[in-house]
């Protein structure tokens, strides 16, 4: 495959968020002794300097909440609360602390008027390198495959850099309805895992750009506190809902992704509600026009498709249940008109262990072994046979964690694409990972890894020359 227009893709994908940066700049410089620039660089430089986690005091009062106390603690881990996706908390008052930028513009004019309005704008820069046993190269790049989302060997890569402006609803209250959105951006190689064909899709689809950009959330959130114990009704573009792992890097347990993950639905665009009953029961119910499909795109899997999640957490907050059918309609064959059955059981042992396992079942029928009229491309790959394509995987995380800063992962999973539906291989995958996630300050996190991958039917890794994989990777975030 080739790399094409990565110059012309970088300036397209970042015109708009420079023009962000900007107008926040000249804005902010004004009737300020300090510049925005100033402002900034302090704040990004106290941050270098703050540590992530520190303990609370004795005497400290708990964060304000009408739910449960939060399990785990943010950072080290990706989030404090149970799994659960499409949603803010319902309960939780949902307030931020600011990152730089944010920092730069509350210290700036109109700071009061920022702060009450409850918008934020941040983001991350991530970068990875991986070294790889795969060295194949002459029959494409991607000599990694199926390992995602570093498809290249020995290599460094920017992964994503992001931009989020959102508004965070107060779901604490329960006197009146609020709102909220968020309005992503994202440019890097992760791209390529967050496509709907049709909506930028031709970067990736026609010309197989290895960089490139994508708007993975586009959404509002309305939430109404007087149903049960509080309705959020999100409208747009959204990350699918369930999965331990998802396509944003802060959000993951590990630098790279399990293949249960690599290979499901990705996002799905429509209207989701969330209904949180009491504290143990919370029932989630939505209709979009299926998966990674834009709205106005001609495609079999453009059709109404249902979506019904349930979340369970038990009164001691030891354990969360989080199932349901993430994606149900008639599965024709389409790009990625995946029907999606998962699960995910979390336990948490103490406060410094704690493990989750998910299961997943997926299938399209009457698939086609190549490109046709109506699917000329495929999310994943055309089976090598027709008819019913089904996959079905499961893995396991569990975490230690080592400083107050840091954490252990290991990560077991097996994976069996039984007509090579998604990874082009008619074969099942084992794979075994682990890795430490690492917060050295306030706003830089490194996560290095190891990693050993196992196809059992035929040769899947190096371009169909091994069966076995060795990968020693890790990656770095640093926050805005």
């Amino acid at each position: 495959m080739k790399i094409n227009n990565v110059g012309c893709a970088w300036r397209v994908g970042l015109r708009g968020v420079h023009a962000v940066f900007l107008y926040i700049a000249v804005v902010s410089a004004r009737a300020q002794d300090r510049s925005f620039g100033e402002r900034f660089f302090t704040a990004f430089a106290d941050d270098l300097r703050t540590p992530a986690y520190t303990t609370p005091a004795p005497d400290a009062s708990p964060p304000q909440r009408r739910i449960l106390p939060a399990p785990f603690d943010s950072p080290p881990f990706p989030s404090s609360d149970w799994q659960i996706g499409g949603t803010p908390i319902i309960g939780d008052p949902g307030n931020l602390a600011p990152w730089p930028l944010m920092q730069a513009i509350y210290s700036g004019p109109n700071s009061e008027t920022w702060k009450k309005s409850r918008i934020q704008i941040y983001g991350w820069e991530n970068f990875s390198w991986n070294l790889s046993t795969s060295t194949n190269s002459s029959r494409g790049p991607n000599s990694n495959f199926p390992l995602i989302y570093d498809l290249r060997p020995n290599r460094f890569e920017q992964n994503q850099f992001v931009l989020y402006i959102e508004r965070v609803p107060d779901e604490f209250q329960t006197d009146h309805i609020d709102w909220g959105f968020r309005i992503s951006a994202v440019y890097g190689l992760d791209y390529r895992f967050m496509i709907s064909r049709g909506l930028f899709s031709d970067q990736l689809l026609k010309h197989n750009n290895y960089y490139g950009f994508d708007m993975p959330m586009v959404y509002v959130d309305l939430y109404i506190p007087q149903i049960f114990r509080g309705m959020n009704v999100r409208i747009g573009r959204i990350i699918s809902e369930p999965d331990i792992e998802a396509q944003l890097a802060p959000n993951n347990l590990m630098a790279s992704h399990s293949l249960v993950y690599g290979f499901d639905n990705y996002t799905q665009t429509g209207i989701f509600m969330t209904t949180k009953i009491n504290d143990q029961w919370t029932i989630q119910a939505g209709i979009s026009n299926g998966t990674d499909v834009a709205l106005w795109q001609d495609d079999p899997g453009n059709q109404p498709t249902g979506t019904v999640m349930i979340q369970w957490t038990s009164p001691n907050q030891k354990d969360s249940i989080y199932a349901g059918d993430n994606a149900f309609n008639n599965g024709e064959f389409g790009y990625n008109n995946l029907q999606q059955i998962v699960g995910t059981w979390t336990h948490k042992l103490n406060d410094k262990i704690y493990t989750a396992t998910e299961g997943l079942y997926m299938y399209m029928n009457d698939a086609k072994t190549h490109p046709t009229k109506a699917v000329p491309f495929q999310s994943g790959s055309f089976p090598v046979k027709p008819g019913y394509a089904p996959e079905w995987g499961i893995v396991n995380y569990t975490m230690f964690r080592i400083s107050p800063s840091a954490f252990f992962t290991v990560r077991n999973e097996f994976y069996d694409d039984i007509v090579g539906s998604r990874t082009g291989h008619a074969t099942a995958y084992s794979e075994h990972s682990i890795g430490i996630t690492w917060w050295p300050n306030k706003i830089v996190t490194l996560r290095p890894e190891l990693r050993f991958d196992h196809s059992y039917n035929t040769a899947a890794f190096d371009n169909g020359g091994r069966r076995n994989q060795f990968t020693a990777s890790m990656d770095f975030i640093i926050h805005y």
